[in-house]
């Protein structure tokens, strides 16, 4: 039963003419890749991860997600390198991932492969020594009663941004256009939810005015970010924390058709979900896929690709099954990329969701359940796809299409 029953057995070569192209491109339909450009590759810069394009092209995903590519503040600094969401200058690179013409050059190369490019935009904070601090009032930022910048949570290395100053949103949306305008596709917006939707709805409105295409990815997962802020993505942080029950026999079939009904009441149509069994909070801080789920690891991922309203992720080294937590404030990167039956799964996955329209736009029916298994449909009037997959070890999986 533990088998993808759609084109597993083609060639990857062949099965990558099956990405969306520029003429057709389906956002909703769409797989991301979270690219970690500092662990990515050894030199760990834009240059080097160009270089890799071709594999990411073989793989099928159609957007690749870069994390922040900004300088990186010195004040506060955690370890050697610094977090790539502790940004310096909102309009720079990062210099030790190369110049913005490397950019240039990588985002260019990108597009002519297919892809679409989205960047991480920070948009709560800065680096306690951006250019804002320096360059800007006072009042641009939080500050306590000693006039001092206001961090939150751990994060000693962030000055949080005051968004009671209409002057922080002006200049915020000039530095998003600032990447529009470089030719980059949209955005995944990091802690979406703690910057009020307003903003979001007025920097959404005013790009889209110019890129009516553009992409909006948020961290948060409050329906509001799409109703009232226009994102087109949300995160399903409920339904990842609920696969790792589920992996660790903590919850089952109940829960998750639960989780299925209140999300489909709540998300309006048009709208996904980000689904994902790793990324880079995840695998830095809680641990691989393997590490949270063990032997389910697959199961749980194709429940990612094939559950209503999806809109599937596959981070840095997933592709590869890279058992390693990255450090996040250090160089740490993956010594090589080999394709094996890692490669071959995830790409079975993208390409049945290529190919079948229902996955993004089928209605959702549960045909059976037992104790342990979970039969469903994604329905179109021409395409339907069943999915049966038992949620207990060990963790079968079968997938077909007509």
């Amino acid at each position: 039963m533990k088998r993808l029953t759609i084109l597993t057995a083609f060639l990857l070569a062949l099965l990558s003419c099956s990405r969306p192209t520029e003429q057709n491109f389906d956002w909703d339909n769409a797989v991301i890749y979270e690219m970690n450009v500092r662990q990515y590759t050894p030199e760990g810069t834009f240059a080097a991860a160009q270089q890799q394009l071709p594999r990411l092209e073989r793989l099928g995903v159609d957007v690749i997600w870069l994390m922040p590519i900004y300088p990186i503040g010195v004040k506060e600094r955690k370890g050697t390198l610094g977090s790539y969401y502790a940004v310096s200058d909102y309009c720079a690179v990062n210099p030790e991932f190369g110049r913005l013409e490397d950019f240039d050059a990588f985002l260019a190369a990108a597009h002519q492969q297919g892809f679409k490019v989205i960047l991480d935009w920070v948009a709560n904070h800065t680096s306690p020594d951006a250019r804002w601090i320096n360059e800007c009032p006072a009042d641009w930022y939080e500050r306590d009663s000693l006039g001092n910048t206001v961090v939150q949570y751990d994060w000693t290395d962030i000055a949080a941004l005051n968004y009671d100053n209409k002057d922080v949103w002006k200049a915020m949306e000039a530095a998003m256009n600032f990447w529009m305008e470089r030719g980059i596709d949209g955005f995944r917006c990091d802690m979406a939810c703690e910057v009020p939707l307003e903003f979001w709805q007025e920097a959404i409105s005013g790009l889209r005015s110019e890129w009516p295409d553009m992409y909006m990815l948020a961290e948060g997962e409050n329906s509001d970010l799409h109703k009232i802020s226009g994102f087109n993505t949300s995160y399903a942080w409920e339904l990842h924390h609920l696969l790792n029950d589920i992996a660790q026999g903590k919850k089952g079939i109940p829960e998750l058709l639960a989780y299925v009904e209140k999300d489909a009441a709540v998300i309006p149509d048009g709208a996904t979900r980000l689904m994902f069994t790793s990324n880079h909070d995840e695998n830095s801080w809680a641990g691989t896929e393997f590490e949270r789920m063990g032997e389910a690891a697959r199961a749980m991922a194709v429940l990612t690709f094939t559950l209503p309203d999806s809109q599937p992720l596959i981070y840095t080294g997933q592709e590869m099954g890279w058992n390693k937590r990255f450090e996040f404030f250090e160089k740490d990167a993956i010594p090589a990329w080999e394709e094996n039956d890692h490669t071959d799964f995830y790409h079975g996955l993208i390409d049945l969701r290529h190919k079948n329209k229902a996955l993004s736009e089928g209605s959702f029916e549960v045909i059976s359940t037992d104790d342990s298994t979970l039969v469903f449909d994604r329905t179109l009037p021409d395409n339907k796809v069943r999915v049966s997959v038992q949620l207990r070890a060990p963790w079968k999986y079968e997938i077909t299409a007509e």
